[in-house]
């Protein structure tokens, strides 16, 4: 690890002996949790430049929403200076690192069964959007490009099938035939007028800090923070927080919608009081549909183009991701009218 060492004599920051462990929960950035014998006391990243190619945009969108995210229920996320005085150091392959402080005592979740889990990933997720409700979206910049535009990742697919091994299409007949079946009713909530809002557009649950006493600290992995609609928050946030079983489970039965567990969580985003128009409540369930229908086309496209954007640990996971993700995708269609109910209940 003397890379490592010889990237944090960059920052400014007490220098020592450091112990640095891989954390292989994200597919993109490589990042190290770096430690003393007294316990952890960084994250250290490495942004991935071939997806974020966009790099001085996501590091302009970070240091401007980063101050706002102030408050006695959301918890600080610290970015270490260099001895340049920026939030990021770029070595002499161009490669771009940041540290930050590692959050004490906390923990993530990749699923949970835990109706406070739920509610406390709602109440944070709504809880960072009142924090950002009055900085313009229009001053930040789009780091990734079309990221959840389902049109474009459509147009994506459509360009990729064409050119993807025989072997390939075959195994993926089942999914390529639900983008079929359902991809023009998505496309149609592109015709809907949603109020734009800054989006942390990545709100999986394990992009949530949870404390040992299961109370929601913030938002982590802040790269895709961008001008977005709250519906990808929401929809980003069920498909994880409802749905048990990870994502690249194998057998689809294991894949359910605990109508429990969304209760839980819209009642998580009602503590923070009307903080929805009501075009957005009128179409939040759409939210819960689209994302993990977008999330799958990204992976099925991915797995025809022989995995060159997520990492895999093997061959067909770009695959069991896509037919989990379209999996749930089914049972939130078939959950739309519980969730409507749930979410008038609620957020009206």
């Amino acid at each position: 690890m003397e890379k490592l060492d010889q990237i944090l004599k960059y920052f400014d920051i007490k220098l020592g002996e450091y112990d640095y462990e891989p954390l292989t929960n994200g597919m993109i950035n490589d990042t190290y949790l770096v430690s003393t014998e007294d316990g952890p006391l960084f994250i250290l990243q490495k942004i991935n430049t071939a997806v974020f190619t966009k790099v001085d945009s996501l590091i302009h969108n970070i240091d401007l929403v980063l101050p706002n995210l102030a408050s006695s229920d959301y918890e600080k996320v610290v970015l270490e200076k260099t001895k340049s005085g920026t939030t990021f150091y770029k070595d002499e392959n161009n490669d771009i690192w940041r540290l930050m402080t590692y959050v004490k005592n906390s923990k993530v979740y990749n699923t949970t069964t835990d109706p406070k889990v739920a509610y406390e990933a709602g109440r944070i997720i709504g809880l960072f959007h009142k924090l950002l409700a009055n900085l313009d979206p229009s001053i930040l910049q789009e780091t990734l490009v079309d990221f959840h535009n389902i049109a474009f990742r459509y147009s994506q697919f459509l360009e990729a099938k064409p050119k993807a091994k025989p072997e390939n299409l075959e195994k993926a007949k089942a999914p390529i035939a639900f983008v079929k079946k359902h991809i023009s009713m998505l496309l149609e909530l592109q015709k809907v007028k949603l109020p734009v809002r800054v989006c942390h557009n990545d709100t999986k649950l394990n992009n949530i800090l949870f404390s040992k006493e299961n109370k929601s600290l913030c938002l982590i992995d802040l790269d895709t923070i961008m001008p977005g609609y709250f519906l990808y928050d929401f929809g980003d946030a069920v498909r994880t927080i409802v749905n048990k079983a990870p994502e690249d489970e194998i057998n689809l039965k294991l894949i359910n919608f605990d109508q429990k567990i969304f209760e839980s969580f819209i009642k998580g985003i009602a503590a923070n009081g009307k903080i929805l128009t009501k075009t957005e409540i009128d179409h939040l369930s759409l939210g819960a549909i689209l994302l993990p229908f977008l999330h799958g086309i990204r992976a099925l496209t991915d797995f025809l183009e022989n995995n060159r954007y997520y990492k895999v640990r093997y061959e067909n996971q770009n695959l069991d991701r896509c037919n989990s993700l379209f999996e749930f995708s089914r049972l939130a269609i078939e959950n739309k009218d519980f969730m409507d109910a749930c979410i008038k209940k609620y957020l009206v």
